[in-house]
């Protein structure tokens, strides 16, 4: 039924919603505190949105000002939200409440060490300059965009400003040397649009020189974040051994509560926040402690151009999987429409040949039309977990899939650094390993310094870091699809590859690796499946 108004909370309501009679709308032109107030108040009480605003926020002011057809009161009914936000948050200590109001953030000149930090929480939007679109030859107002650390004082921050500099002078000398060499090995075909072909080229050097650019590196983010998710982020930045990270932390803070004040009352609180933030700095320090006691570090001795040499360590490496899992994804594709048991369909599934479980498989999967028909949570079902050994830039893009659970080790270079071919072809290599000896040079006299945090900001993006990737199936198929197209840069296309081809090999998951169908390496476990079916056939035959 719906709802009545007199002419009177018809006219005060109109500036705030979207349609005054049906049954969705949508809320407009309110402070962020009033919307989620309003909808924590809406779970404990028998009103209408609509009536429950008018009565309990909008208030005989606010009616009065749509009587009189004066301008909205965009501040309608915010000190009751905020009242209500102190007893409910802070109070009784309902978190989820701080999942109903949100911000718009920009956040600018984060070095690429920072951008890693604010990128970190699973439930927030980001987006983030792209090496691949951005030139870093430029020097606004006189300077290469890089973050020189507050930590670095004297002759090493004069060392390492110059070392950063010549860096930069290399990327800027070789970027149109770059783009004239891909010009010539990649000519212009008389149907392409100039424009198109120019960015292209463009494109194709950027992407390739990124590597010689220092993780100090600065970048913009723009962020989207519920105020959990901003309270969330906030603590663990302010635990952060680095000083931009803190110092950024208290940027944040402060444009945050001009938005959204009442979800970050407990960031900075001694005995809430603070505490918060003081365990998750002892816990890092702990068990730092404890694994400088019980592990054997690495050996230093190891050149460190190692990583420069193909195969001279796995890139990928599946280091946990399930035996059973497609069994097991097999039964739970079943689940939600049959009437059995999980336990029961586990036994279906695990008798069924080869040959059936794949067709559920395809059932379940579906005529595919392109990578964004996602199938269902069946895939959830099983998890793989993967090391990765490769360079800084393509970690970058890789540790933008959140929804799994990834970690990363501290940027060193320590497992070597890998070079692009086209770099050495165009003639490039000795520039590029000046680069690659300057920022290690100066990484340990930093680190030798009693900085080792510090000193990461100097090393280049081509060298490598080690982390760890895991995921169920669902999301393996989203980043294997996502991450293979040709269009990719080279680095996180190999990644991806590997772990598309561990998935059909080691584990054994041919028909889930098949059905990651939109995958540029998917013909591995379709080759697999296809024999698989083609022994089953020759054993039934005798």
């Amino acid at each position: 039924m719906a709802e009545e108004f007199t002419p009177e909370e018809r006219a005060a309501l109109a500036p705030y919603v979207t349609n005054l009679d049906g049954p969705v709308f949508a809320l407009v032109n309110l402070p962020e505190v009033v919307k989620g107030a309003l909808f924590a108040r809406y779970s404990r009480s028998p009103k209408s949105l609509r009536r429950l605003f008018v009565d309990e926020f909008l208030g005989a002011g606010g009616l009065a000002s749509a009587a009189s057809r004066g301008a909205p009161d965009t501040d309608a009914g915010t000190r009751r939200a905020e009242q209500l936000y102190e007893r409910v948050f802070v109070e009784y200590g309902d978190d989820s409440v701080a999942q109903l109001g949100g911000v718009h953030l920009a956040c600018e000149g984060a070095s690429n060490l920072l951008t890693k930090i604010l990128e970190w929480g699973r439930l927030m939007s980001y987006l983030e300059q792209s090496t691949r679109y951005i030139p870093y030859d430029d020097q606004p107002q006189g300077a290469y965009r890089y973050h020189v650390p507050a930590e670095l004082t004297g002759a090493l921050r004069e060392r390492y400003v110059a070392t950063l500099d010549r860096s930069f002078d290399i990327y800027r000398v070789w970027l149109p040397q770059l783009r004239a060499f891909f010009e010539r090995k990649f000519p212009r075909d008389p149907a392409e649009a100039e424009g198109v072909y120019r960015m292209t080229i463009r494109a194709k050097a950027l992407d390739t020189l990124r590597g010689l650019l220092p993780a100090a590196t600065t970048s913009n983010v723009g962020i989207y974040g519920t105020g959990q998710g901003y309270e969330q982020l906030l603590l663990r930045m302010r635990a952060h051994p680095l000083r931009e990270v803190r110092d950024y932390a208290d940027l944040m803070l402060v444009e945050l509560r001009k938005v959204i004040p009442a979800f970050l009352k407990r960031v900075d609180v001694a005995e809430r926040g603070g505490a918060w933030s003081a365990y998750l700095e002892e816990t890092r320090r702990e068990t730092r402690e404890i694994a400088r006691r019980l592990v054997e570090p690495a050996s230093a001795a190891a050149p460190r151009t190692a990583g420069a040499v193909a195969g001279e360590a796995e890139e990928v490496t599946l280091t946990d999987f399930d035996p059973d899992g497609e069994i097991k994804v097999v039964a739970a594709a079943l689940y939600a429409v049959t009437d059995r048991p999980d336990h029961e369909l586990l036994a279906v599934a695990r008798a069924l040949t080869p040959t059936q479980r794949a067709d559920v498989l395809r059932a379940y999967v579906g005529r595919r039309a392109n990578r964004r028909h996602k199938p269902g949570r069946a895939l959830e079902r099983t998890v793989y977990r993967f090391d990765v050994l490769g360079d800084y830039g393509a970690f970058r893009d890789l540790q933008r899939h959140r929804l799994l659970t990834l970690e990363w080790q501290r940027l060193s270079p320590q497992h070597g650094w890998v070079m692009p071919e086209a770099v050495a072809e165009a003639g490039g290599a000795d520039a590029w390993r000046a680069v690659m000896d300057g920022a290690a040079e100066l990484h340990d006299a930093i680190a030798g310094a009693g900085r080792p945090e510090v000193a990461s900001y100097a090393v280049s993006m081509a060298y490598r870091v080690r982390f760890y990737m895991e995921m169920n199936a669902r999301e393996a198929m989203h980043l294997v699809e996502l991450r293979t197209t040709p269009q990719g840069h080279p680095s996180y296309r190999r990644v991806s590859q590997a772990m598309h081809r561990l998935i059909a090999e080691q584990a054994g998951h041919a028909a889930l690796a098949a059905a990651m169908s939109f995958a540029d390496h998917s013909e591995v476990a379709l080759e697999r499946l296809e024999a698989e079916r083609a022994a089953e056939r020759r054993r039934a035959q005798t």
